[in-house]
């Protein structure tokens, strides 16, 4: 059996585990990343790909927590987009460099004029008619459009990119992990019989780490999980990024395309309707789907699409009343890092929150790469219209 020393061992693959991978690497530690299934993880490969910077939160005409928090994380992506940043994301596909925002009728003057103020001037612009893309480009629609300086990325495309790069150091797990502790390091006893001694772990595996702070002996941080019940429709559709206004400070529909191979561009489908159709059975759910765009975007002919849905968990840390969280969460105890990050957005903040919270317990970069036997590198996951088998 091989004990294999590292300073640091990270679970889960999704984009926050990648980024944080990969911020560890750079500054030289010895790090190595597990993943049970594949690389994109759960929740990042079915993300709507979106680099929010809190416009979306602020709809109720004020700054909320989210807002403030999320407000750089476009700029940092787009940096690391351009190969100037934090990590290389250059090959990373990027589906829009802006979203659009629109409403079925006129905005609340509230809220237009808050959009017209100078903290959001950069981030958000309205649009003139004949500026007006498809679908919104007809007579047909009476209302209001923005544009949102807010790109949208190809989730399994980001997952690649950081797989090209970091794949030496992606392993992929049978099982979960014995764990032990002893003289301020921790250890892990690998299914491939395995083993490994480390500083410091980051469990960065969503849902899985209720799983891996139980076999820690830990009963804290607690997580909560928000389900959703996301809508896919494919067929002849214009390609949009875009959000419908509603009454809450989440969108009523979010709306992102991805351009298929055989010419058809598939819809995927987020916002409330998503929220709400965790009450409803797929059929219902598609109903649902059908009568939102039915009402949103009457003019559209959707008679040759087909529908599938998705059920798809959001895990988090723990808040009040199960409020959806307004920042990431890592917190650390005796050398454990949980991490939340709460949205795709927020990996590079979960990185660094990380990278902060090593001084504490004073793990310090011990340099030299690290080669695991036994262990194979993980595939990378497919997207999720890409594993549907019933389209209706």
């Amino acid at each position: 059996m091989n004990i294999h020393q590292l300073d640091i061992a990270i679970f889960g693959g999704g984009i926050a585990g990648l980024w944080t991978l990969a911020r560890l690497r750079q500054a030289g530690y010895r790090v190595a990343l597990f993943e049970s299934r594949a690389i994109g993880g759960i929740q990042s490969i079915a993300s709507q790909g979106i680099i929010h910077g809190g416009t979306k939160y602020a709809l109720t005409g004020r700054l909320t927590g989210s807002a403030m928090a999320i407000g750089a994380m476009p700029g940092i992506w787009r940096a690391a987009l351009e190969g100037t940043g934090e990590v290389d994301l250059r090959g990373v596909r990027v589906l829009a460099s802006h979203q659009h925002l629109w409403s079925t009728g006129s905005l609340a003057s509230g809220v237009a004029g808050f959009f017209a103020g100078k903290v959001m001037h950069s981030r958000m612009q309205p649009l003139a008619r004949e500026e007006f893309p498809p679908p919104f480009d007809t007579p047909a629609f009476r209302g209001s459009l923005y544009r949102l300086e807010e790109p949208v990325l190809d989730p399994r495309s980001l997952a690649a990119a950081f797989l090209e790069q970091h794949g030496d150091s992606c392993h992929l797990l049978g099982g979960t992990p014995r764990f032990g502790r002893a003289a301020g390091t921790w250890r892990g006893e690998l299914p491939s019989g395995d083993s490994f001694e480390a500083r410091a772990l980051v469990l960065a595996a969503g849902r899985g780490n209720a799983e891996l702070l139980d076999r820690l002996g830990r009963d804290a941080p607690k997580m909560q999980v928000r389900p959703l019940h996301m809508l896919m429709l494919r067929g002849r559709l214009p390609l949009i990024h875009a959000h419908c206004l509603g009454a809450s400070a989440n969108p009523r529909l979010t709306i992102t395309s991805y351009p298929a191979d055989d010419g058809r561009v598939v819809w995927y489908l987020g916002g409330q309707v998503a929220e709400e159709g965790v009450q409803r059975g797929r059929t219902e759910q598609i109903a649902a789907g059908r009568a939102e765009l039915a009402e949103l975007l009457p003019w559209l002919d959707l008679r040759d699409t087909q529908w599938a849905t998705l059920s798809i968990d959001r895990a988090e840390i723990a808040t009040p009343g199960g409020k959806r969280p307004d920042d990431a969460y890592v917190g650390e105890c005796d050398g454990i890092f949980t991490c939340w990050p709460t949205k795709l957005a927020f990996a590079p903040r979960v990185a660094d929150l990380v990278m902060e919270g090593l001084e504490g317990p004073g793990v310090a970069p011990t340099g030299g790469e690290v080669s695991l036997s036994g262990l194979q590198r993980p595939a990378l996951a497919h997207l999720p219209w890409d594993e549907v088998k019933e389209w209706s």
